[in-house]
């Protein structure tokens, strides 16, 4: 909304123009949700344990997690406050991909909101949504963006297929669209879900794809630096770069809490939204494929769990000793400060793989 503001004042200053550049946008929008968060974090901590909002811990983890029963969850609340407040400030709210991100990241917060609401008001962590009743309403949700796009598309590459490492390989998929970005979006909201297992393991991988999509949407938003480096050309898809760094700069401010031994837990309220967040940003600046690659950790986790789930059915025997991985590490005696610090590099590698899609064609 501020851009609104600085766009009327330029009127009378032109010094307010530079308010119009995206990459001061988004370093602004960066710091302002970072801010938010470092200031509003001890409130919100000291509020959810004052109304005993904390995590139970299920019997089905590792014994080592019966530590971190009692401390404050459902911090994804200061992530949303932070990186939504930002957004607005910062982004055009007139974007319709602006208004998709924000959208999704509301809906998939609410349904996360209402299964970490159960857990805690029954102090069990089996007493959230039923697994079908989330999927529901992640699919009415991930259909309904879904659905929104491919009839607002307002370009051809908007609904084409792009094959990062190949040159002007872009496939036209028709209704295939909707299925690939319903999949997209509720695949990366549970995937991350399943990774936010261990203190900070999940919110520092958010930040660094959230950055590497940012520059893909500044530059598929410009049509200079997209026909130069032949990636798809979306028109206004550059304002989403605000958003993610929103996304960076509330993320950032989660893991101060978040670190090693963690004050706070984001819950199912931040996982579920921040990973939708990520795969409808990966959707609208065309670029799923990398966003598999980048989220390789994410892919990992939800891999091990559909491996451990055939094999114990098939054959009655594990593959893991626990799954996710992240748990399998720990029963083999990786300490936990370790096992994340070890995912984190992982996350960095292949983030700067899929960045180097831009010019490896």
């Amino acid at each position: 909304m501020l851009t609104w503001l600085f766009d009327y004042l330029t009127q009378y200053y032109s010094g307010f123009n530079v308010f119009r550049y995206l990459t001061l946008r988004a370093i602004l929008g960066l710091l302002t949700a970072l801010l938010l968060c470092l200031f509003v974090g001890p409130l919100f901590i000291r509020r959810l344990s004052r109304h005993r909002v904390s995590q139970t811990v299920s019997g089905l983890g590792p014994e080592s997690h019966s530590v971190k029963s009692g401390t404050p969850t459902m911090g994804g609340l200061m992530i949303l406050f932070s990186l939504l407040l930002s957004s607005l400030c910062w982004a055009d709210p007139g974007n319709r991909f602006v208004q998709v991100a924000i959208a999704t990241t509301v809906l998939f917060g609410l349904i996360g909101l209402a299964d970490d609401y159960g857990k805690v008001r029954h102090g069990r962590a089996e007493a959230g949504l039923a697994a079908w009743q989330k999927y529901l309403w992640q699919s009415l949700a991930g259909l309904a963006v879904a659905l929104f796009l491919f009839f607002t598309a307002q370009a051809p590459s908007e609904t084409q297929l792009i094959v990062p490492f190949v040159k002007q390989v872009a496939i036209d998929v028709g209704w295939l669209y909707v299925l690939l970005a319903y999949f997209v979006i509720v695949g990366t909201s549970n995937a991350v879900n399943l990774t936010d297992g261990l203190d900070g393991l999940a919110i520092l991988p958010i930040v660094l794809i959230a950055g590497a999509l940012a520059v893909f949407a500044y530059l598929g938003g410009n049509a200079r630096f997209a026909q130069y480096l032949g990636i798809p050309y979306v028109p206004g898809s550059g304002e989403l770069a605000i958003f993610c760094g929103a996304v960076m700069g509330a993320g950032l401010g989660f893991l101060w809490f978040n670190t090693y031994p963690a004050q706070v837990f984001m819950g199912d309220i931040g996982a579920l939204s921040l990973g939708a967040a990520l795969g409808a940003v990966a959707v609208m600046v065309r670029q799923e494929i990398v966003l598999f690659i980048m989220g390789g950790l994410f892919v990992l986790e939800t891999v091990s769990v559909i491996l451990q789930v055939a094999s114990c059915r098939l054959t009655g025997q594990r593959l893991f000793r626990m799954a996710p991985l992240h748990h399998h590490l720990e029963l083999k005696g990786w300490p936990e400060p370790k096992i994340i610090v070890r995912l984190w590099i992982v996350t960095v590698i292949l983030v700067l793989i899929g960045l180097s899609s831009l010019k490896i064609r």
